[in-house]
């Protein structure tokens, strides 16, 4: 191989400072999806993240902080359709709720789930709920 590289490894790529910083700089506009940006330029997200990650180290800011949903998990099969239980009131219709979007990570007995974007409580109940019924 000219490369360089012995047979049978893959080559890695070298990435110019200036394209990983636009990618970077992108993902962290307002509502912007790490997933597609990043395979709209033939990377894998989770290099992008690592970008990212290493970008607020080194400038030293620190990402959005988490906004954590109230959530009950009950022991026992008939718990399954009481898995949320709501920590204010909803609000009122004429409230327009953020649309601001991001990450829910957890791990439930050995599953890791990760939901990004914008998640209402009945969609994170669904959510939850399935996995509560998966053996």
């Amino acid at each position: 191989m000219e490369s360089g590289t012995r047979t049978g490894e893959p080559a890695r790529r070298q990435h110019d400072r200036s394209f990983k910083a636009n990618l970077v700089e992108q993902s962290l506009q307002p509502g912007a999806s790490v997933a597609v940006i990043a395979r709209h330029n033939g990377i894998n997200a989770n290099l992008l993240f690592k970008w990212r990650r290493e970008h607020l180290r080194d400038s030293g800011l620190s990402p959005a902080p988490a906004v954590l949903l109230p959530v009950q998990v009950t022991s026992g099969v008939e718990a399954t359709a009481a898995v949320c239980v709501p920590a204010a009131p909803a609000p009122p219709p004429a409230t327009k709720l953020s649309t601001r979007s991001g990450v829910i990570e957890m791990e439930i007995a050995g599953v890791q789930l990760r939901v990004r974007g914008i998640v209402d409580e009945a969609s994170l109940c669904s959510v939850l709920r399935a996995l509560r019924q998966t053996p």
